[in-house]
Formats: structure tokens, sequence, C-alpha cells
């Protein structure tokens, strides 16, 4: 599944989008000045900042809850292992695995298991820059030519782009632009190289969430500093902030020996550790890994402005620019407010003013967490879990905030976030029963009328062969190459079983006229392939 920020039904939703806050802002200057005669007296004050509303004693509850809310959602979602952590006023309250690291093992989840982080990877990202960076200004610094082969589709957009703009998503890619070349096998550097490819909304002013315009944001920080993006995290954040088991590639987490493996759910219920998800090539949006008891060193650093254990490690003034709004990423909510995305963050304001933070990470093909701070109340969570999104993990930081801020759950968020992550699945699957052909098909043309060579300039050449075995077409896609059988539907059409982190079930192949186009691929108009 694509990795959403915000997938569920948040009371105060730590959702995002903002061309709407400029044209806001200038609204109301322009209004104020309209309204107001010169040299008339000053309005009123604003408002006083919230103050805290949560006593030690609530948190103090809604931690002794957790327990039975984490195991309940288990049970109720057959999830095998999750562990979480708390920290609230710069102490851990919190820090407990639960359940399996693997299906069919007998090895347990602990505090220090490490877990693929998915999306959560971003705040973790943001906070390396945010240490990286010599100033808040550098956030608004265009890359310019930093990250060879990098370019979009508009070369002014091109010259002008930041890391600002990458990191809140309204660079003007496409949602997940690029993570479908990531599912067919190609690295990073192609990816990034062929983002060219990709037609443009409107610059700062449209929000798409984008893992690849993020990871070229932080990959070009990285090559200005001369380092590897492993290198500067470990160097700015993990080895500072005490964090020994978190890395951003791929091969530290398969290397751990207290490692989840992700599981997929079962069409009988039942969870599998059927794959493995490499995210290397998105690594700085999706690919780093950590335990609990790192990231509740982290929570800390967050909750103390970029402090840890008396010692500044990550600038505050850097580092609270990540927590402003840049874009609105959904102007319409069920509170009636527009919710925004920072720099790596999901960004919202609740009823008492207080300032909400968080972010959800999801593997289709195996995890699914959540981290969410109240800084006022220097109050954080992080849950990890090893399976595949089906709302467990949001699940238990809203009860856990719920009962800290009401004493209660205001909801039964399990049912719904399960249901929001199965329409996200849906939205993204095709309208056309690829298993049943229409009556009265039309038969197919001889093979060779669909055999070859087909180029297009985004996801390279597909390859038609007629398998060796009499069984029908075969089509490759990608480097390695990708060998996915075809199976006819009516005339010229056929289908495939998609496969990877992006899958949705069969799609359809298109041939006309020395083209072919392929179904999932053309979102945004570039799945036609040219035959040779």
């Amino acid at each position: 599944m694509r990795p959403h920020p915000h997938p569920h039904p948040h009371p105060h939703p730590p959702t995002p989008r903002a061309a709407g806050l400029l044209g806001a802002a200038l609204l109301l200057a322009a209004a104020t000045a309209a309204t107001t005669p010169a040299g008339a007296a000053a309005g009123p004050s604003p408002p006083p900042p919230p103050k805290p509303r949560i006593t030690d004693a609530a948190v103090a509850t809604a931690v002794a809850r957790l327990d039975a809310t984490i195991t309940d959602g288990m049970r109720r979602t057959g999830v095998p292992g999750v562990s979480v952590a708390v920290v609230h006023d710069d102490e851990v309250v919190y820090l407990k695995g639960f359940g399996l690291r693997r299906t069919g093992e007998s090895a347990k989840v602990d505090p220090d298991t490490v877990f693929q982080l998915a999306s959560v990877s971003k705040p973790v990202t943001s906070t390396v820059i945010a240490g990286a960076l010599t100033s808040p200004d550098a956030w608004d610094k265009p890359l310019g030519g930093t990250l060879p082969g990098f370019a979009l589709k508009d070369p002014w957009v091109t010259s002008h782009v930041t890391p600002a703009d990458l990191l809140s998503h309204r660079s003007g890619l496409p949602d997940h632009a690029g993570d479908l070349l990531e599912d067919l096998g190609y690295d990073q550097a192609y990816i990034l190289g062929h983002l060219r490819e990709e037609p443009l909304t409107p610059f700062r002013a449209s929000y798409a969430y984008t893992n690849f315009g993020f990871t070229a944001a932080a990959e070009a920080v990285a090559r200005d500093h001369g380092v590897s993006w492993q290198k500067l995290s470990e160097d700015t954040l993990f080895k500072p902030a005490g964090m020994t088991r978190t890395s951003t590639e791929f091969s530290a987490y398969a290397e751990a020996p207290d490692r989840a493996s992700g599981h997929a759910k079962n069409p009988d219920g039942t969870w599998s550790p059927r794959y493995v998800r490499d995210a290397d090539a998105q690594s700085p949006a999706g690919g780093a890994s950590s335990t609990a008891r790192d990231m509740s060193r982290w929570l800390r650093l967050q909750l103390n402005t970029g402090t840890l254990d008396g010692k500044r490690i990550i600038p505050a003034d850097t580092l609270t620019r990540t927590r402003i709004p840049e874009i609105v990423s959904q102007a319409q909510t069920p509170r009636g407010v527009p919710q925004f995305y920072g720099l790596g963050w999901n960004v919202s304001y609740d009823d008492a003013g207080r300032l909400r933070l968080s972010h959800s990470g999801g593997f289709e093909l195996g995890a699914n967490t959540n981290v969410t701070m109240l800084p006022l109340e220097r109050l954080g969570i992080v849950v990890l879990t090893n399976g595949s999104p089906v709302g467990l993990a949001d699940s238990i930081a809203l009860d856990f905030f719920d009962i800290a801020e009401h004493g209660k759950p205001t909801a039964d968020w399990l049912p719904l976030l399960a249901a929001t992550y199965e329409q996200l699945n849906d939205a993204v699957r095709s309208d056309t029963d690829y298993d049943r052909p229409p009556a009265g098909a039309k038969p197919a043309r001889d093979d060779s009328a669909y055999t070859g060579t087909y180029e297009n300039p985004y996801y390279g050449p597909a390859t038609v062969t007629a398998d060796p075995s009499g069984k029908g077409l075969v089509l490759s896609l990608g480097p390695k190459p990708m060998r996915f059988p075809l199976t006819h539907y009516d005339g010229d059409t056929f289908s495939f079983e998609t496969r990877g982190e992006n899958a949705v079930g069969r799609t359809g192949v298109f041939f006309s006229d020395g083209t072919l186009r392929i179904e999932y691929l053309d979102q945004n108009h570039l799945g036609t392939f040219t035959q040779k």
C-alpha cells in the first residue's frame, strides 16, 4: 500500500494543505486594511497562548489502560507484534513489546525489537535535516544543481524548488510520483532522474504526497554535506541521541537479530511473513528502521525542542520550522477546519489551540506505524507494528490521547480506521473484473501481432514474448526484468496480476496500432509504450 500520511478520521486530524494559508493571510490583511480607518486604534490583542490541560494523573490513567488497549487491538486484528513507547515531561513512562516478531516462531517482541518505520521515517528525516541546516532560512534555499540528474518538468520550478517545498509535498509532483518505478525494481538514481517526465500541478499551490520528491530533498542536503544519507543521519541524530539500533539502510534492518518481520493478512484472516519490503530507493521517505526504545529517545528530543539529557543536538529554530504549516492538505474536515502538512509532519490545532503533530506509516507488504505528539503537553506516543495497515497503530495512539484528554475513548477507532485503509486500497483497483471475460469476448490475434519491444521514456522498455511452453504471452518490465504472464480478456485486451507495494490486483494491458497501454501504470498518462 502507498503509505499515506493521514489515513484516519481523527477528531483533530494530524493532517494537511497551503496555498490557502497565504491566500487567507493576504485576504485577512486586505480586509483589515479596508475596514480600519487610518489612525484608528489597533484592534484587540490576540488571545493568550493555550496552556497545558492534561494532568499527570490523566497521563497515568491513559498509560495504565495501554496494555488492555494493545492486547485487545491485537486480538481483534490478529496483528502479530506491537511495540509502544510513551514520553511525558522528558520521562519514558511506558515502553513495552507485545506478541511475536514472526509467526510460526517463538521469539517475542520487546522494546529493542527493530521495526520498519515506513513513513514515520519522514519526521525522523526532517529532524536530521533540521540538524544539518545552518539556519531556518536554509529550508528555503533552492536546490539548484545540488543533486545531479534531478529535475522537474518545468525548468523554472527545477531552479526554484527548495527542501521546504519537497518535504511539504507542494512541489507540484503528482501523488506518489515514482513509487511505481520502485515497484518495478528501478533504483533511486533512475527514479529521481525520471521525475522530470511527471506532469506538474501549480507550484506551491497544490499538495500531493510524494515519497520521491521528499527523498530528493534529503539526498540533496546529504550531498551538499559530502556524505551519504545514512552517514548524515548517524552523525547528526542517531549517534548524538544514542539511537543505537536506528538506521536508514535496509541491510541494517535485515541483519538485525532482534527484528520484526513484516506480515500480510491472508484471505482466511491469519497473518504470514510473505514479503520483504526493501525501501532503500526511498530511504529518507520510508526506509528507516528503529526500536521503541530508540524512538522514545527521539520523542524526548522532539518534546524538548532539540535537546536530550541536557545536551543541544538539533537547533531549536530549524527544528521548530518543521512544525509550521506549509501547505493545506485537507481543505474540508469533519471539524470544519483545514488541516496542514509541515516539514515531515501532519500539523493540526485542536479546539484548545494546541499544536498537534503526527504521522502514520504503512507498507502493504507488512508494516504500520504511528507517532503523535502534543508539544505543549510534552506528551507523545510511538506505535510500531509488524502487520500491513488495518488501523491498529493509529487506533492505539488515538485511544491513548482520548483517555488522556477525555478520560475515555470518544469512538471505537479500530473499525473506523480499518474501513478507511480498506477504502484507500479499493480506490486504486480497476473497475474491470479481469477474472471474468465479457459474454461474447472476441478472440486474440496470433501471438506475433503482440510480441516485440515497446519503448517508454518513463518506465523504460516493455517486452512481450511468447511463453516457450506455449502457455501464452509474457510481459517483461523493469531493469531486472520482472515477468508477468498475460491472460487474455477480450480482443486485444489482456491482463496480469500486479506485484509489489503498490499492487492493485489485476490490471489491463491494451494493444492498439503498435502501442500497448498498461492500465495501472497510466495514472498520470505515462503508461503508453510504443513499439520499436
